[in-house]
């Protein structure tokens, strides 16, 4: 029998007794130990914290089937946050669960390489009873647009969609629609939009002669508005942005794979070299999760997760977010659990998550809290109310809490939230810290992934085509008077055929090319006809 085993009867009056016959623990600290005692799978977080002292027999642990029901792991920094997510990926991983990490300093690489001994590393595992062994993880490495060590992910503007574009831009509510009627026109015609570029170009046609009467049917777009529009998108270019947009465009699929020996394939996207970009990385997350999101069939309760993923520095994603953002986000965490995804949010405090989103992550990891400012108090006593009753006098225990140490409360097998736990963690096995960068940079090479997705391609898209009707049309006007007059002398000659349509409009000369035909039969594509669109605006794509 397992040491979390024997606590259910130590908790009914059968535990082990001090001199006299009295119980050697607090019946508030059996009765804790007891909510974590779990019949199946589960990943072994630590030992509970009582009165000061560490009670390696008392082990707290969450459920493997309640980690698609999300989470939240917050502390201040360099409480352990990182090493918490560490803990959990390495387990979920041996589960046979895949893992998406975001690794935004940079530290999270060492999941791949196996952990160094020492006596800090000793310490922690002779405390709470840790069986430590060093080993690491199957890895892929991945960065945005190419941008530092990681196979590139990129995502096409037509993919990425209006409402996560405009959040991307800080473009407001009626620049946001004036986006989505864009997205809705190119969608509708054809004109694919695959790079900024493309979008430049499309704005541009539709507030020009021609291109303001393609809108009538479908409401106008304001000289002003574009304006903003095309001065966003320049300026987002300007900061380097580019290459995030574009193909091949990144398969999400990828972040639900298994090694060879049954693993869980954990996928860190590195995101140092745009770490002074935090909503552009924020908002990218945000679409990978809702691409997932369209992607994954139903599997209602299941005995373990598809993929569990790590939303790291998650306040920027809600930063100055429009209330149709926030409703997008409440609305996908609340269904992707059924998809088998969980999401767990990272960062300082509770408050950072918007109290809708918050009431939906059951399971919470709460690392040490500082108490120094009159703002730091009142977020201490909001993040206290948003805990279950507790024996702990939680204010205290979350101001004393030591690194690695965290209070902790999940969900149980039977979905009921366990007793508040303060909690010491157990220490990674993994490497606690980066790779070499050369070690990394051979991993990425080596990866079956690099050669489809490491090299960009600039295919005929919107920009080109829109580029070539315009050069046409500046042709057609230097035309000699000869060749101008034919059409006319073909309107009225003889009589015998019907007088041709007006010169076509871009649209139709687009739809009507071969080059447009040729990828509208192509598999996976959905150019040809409107693209059905999610919650957040981005497109469904066959796989």
């Amino acid at each position: 029998m397992s040491d979390s085993e024997t606590v259910p009867s130590a908790a009914a009056g059968a535990g082990p007794e001090g001199p006299g016959g009295a119980p050697a623990l607090p019946r508030e600290a059996l009765e804790i130990a007891a909510g974590y005692a779990f019949a199946g799978p589960a990943l072994d977080l630590g030992a509970l914290l009582w009165d000061g002292a560490c009670l390696p027999d008392a082990q707290i642990r969450v459920p493997l089937p309640m980690l698609n029901r999300h989470g939240l792991v917050a502390g201040a920094t360099g409480t352990g946050k990182t090493k918490t997510l560490q803990l959990i990926a390495e387990q979920l991983s041996a589960q046979g669960v895949p893992v998406f990490l975001a690794d935004v300093k940079g530290d999270v690489s060492g999941i791949s390489a196996p952990g160094e001994p020492g006596d800090k590393v000793r310490e922690r595992a002779g405390e709470v009873h840790q069986e430590w062994t060093p080993g690491g993880c199957p890895a892929e490495f991945y960065a945005l647009g190419g941008l530092g060590h990681g196979i590139p992910v990129r995502a096409t503007v037509t993919s990425f969609g209006p409402v996560l574009l405009s959040k991307v831009l800080g473009l407001n509510q009626t620049q946001e629609q004036s986006l989505g009627l864009i997205f809705h026109y190119a969608d509708q015609k054809g004109l694919e939009l695959v790079d900024l570029k493309d979008l430049r170009a499309v704005v541009a046609f539709l507030t020009s002669d021609e291109g303001k009467q393609e809108l009538k049917g479908i409401g106008g777009l304001s000289t002003a508005t574009a304006g903003v529009i095309l001065r966003s998108l320049t300026a987002f270019e300007a900061q380097g942005m580019s290459p995030f947009f574009g193909e091949p465009e990144f398969d999400t699929s990828e972040l639900t794979r298994t090694a060879q020996d049954g693993r869980g394939v954990v996928s860190v996207l590195e995101l140092p070299a745009v770490q002074d970009k935090p909503q552009l990385f924020s908002t990218f997350l945000m679409w990978l999760l809702a691409d997932l999101f369209h992607d994954l069939p139903e599997v209602g309760d299941s005995d373990r997760p598809k993929l569990v993923f790590f939303f790291d520095e998650a306040h920027l994603l809600f930063k100055d977010a429009s209330k149709a953002f926030l409703d997008s986000i409440t609305q996908t965490v609340r269904l992707i659990r059924s998809k088998g995804v969980g999401v767990f949010f990272v960062t300082q405090t509770p408050k950072d998550v918007p109290g809708d989103v918050l009431a939906q992550l059951g399971n919470r990891v709460q690392h040490a809290l500082r108490a120094y400012t009159p703002d730091d108090q009142k977020a201490l006593k909001a993040t206290v109310k948003t805990f279950p009753n507790s024996p702990y006098d939680l204010e205290e225990v979350l101001t004393g809490l030591g690194t690695g140490e965290a209070v902790v409360t999940v969900l149980s097998e039977k979905g009921a939230p366990t007793p508040v736990a303060a909690t010491r963690l157990r220490a990674p096995q993994s490497l606690m810290g980066p790779v070499a960068p050369d070690a990394l940079d051979r991993a990425v090479l080596a990866s079956p992934l690099h050669g489809r997705y490491a090299q960009a391609v600039d295919r005929e898209s919107a920009y080109e085509k829109l580029t070539a009707r315009a050069e046409g049309g500046a042709a057609a006007g230097s035309a000699g008077p000869d060749e101008q007059d034919a059409p006319r002398a073909e309107r009225s000659g003889g009589g015998r055929s019907r007088a041709p349509k007006e010169e076509a409009s871009v649209v139709e000369q687009v739809v009507g090319s071969g080059m447009f035909k040729s990828l509208a039969r192509s598999v996976g594509t959905q150019i040809g006809r409107e693209i059905t669109r999610s919650l957040f605006g981005t497109a469904r794509r066959r796989r």
